[in-house]
């Protein structure tokens, strides 16, 4: 057996369809589309469903201009957000940064900052670091004998 001789398995190979090449071929006259119809005549339009209301146009449109008028989705700032509960777990006098809660992993990910929100009791003194306090919160670390530093 030489290379010449190796042939493709029967069936893996096709001809090419030759439409619109006479009624002889078989595939003349309305070459394979069939009579009349949407889809005899060409394509329709991208989004055309057919008479449908299309999905573009049955959405909710966002008003306003700019694109922070509605801030939706990736537009929307994030922040790194702690309850005052989840500080309970420091030891007393020890600074709490942003960096340091997220060496303990209890944030993920900072966003723009730093949030700490007044969920829960705080029993030890410890100075926090941050963004931005709720009033609640810093009503608590003040209460509890620490102190609320905005950063």
């Amino acid at each position: 057996m030489k290379i010449e001789d190796i042939r493709p398995g029967k069936g893996a190979r096709h001809r090419k369809k030759r439409v619109g090449r006479g009624q002889g071929s078989g595939h003349g006259k309305t070459s394979c589309r069939g009579h009349k119809g949407q889809h005899a005549r060409g394509t329709v339009r991208l989004g055309f469903e057919g008479g449908q209301m299309p999905l573009q146009r049955r959405l909710p449109k966002l008003r306003g201009i700019s694109r922070s008028a509605m801030p939706s989705g990736m537009l929307r700032d994030s922040w790194g957000i702690v309850n005052v509960g989840q500080l309970d777990q420091f030891e007393a006098g020890t600074t709490v940064t942003a960096q340091l809660l997220k060496e303990r992993r209890v944030v993920k990910k900072l966003g723009k900052g730093l949030r700490v929100l007044g969920e829960g009791k705080l029993s030890k003194a410890i100075t926090v670091q941050a963004l931005h306090f709720s009033e609640s919160a810093r009503s608590k670390i003040e209460a509890a004998g620490g102190k609320a530093e905005v950063v």
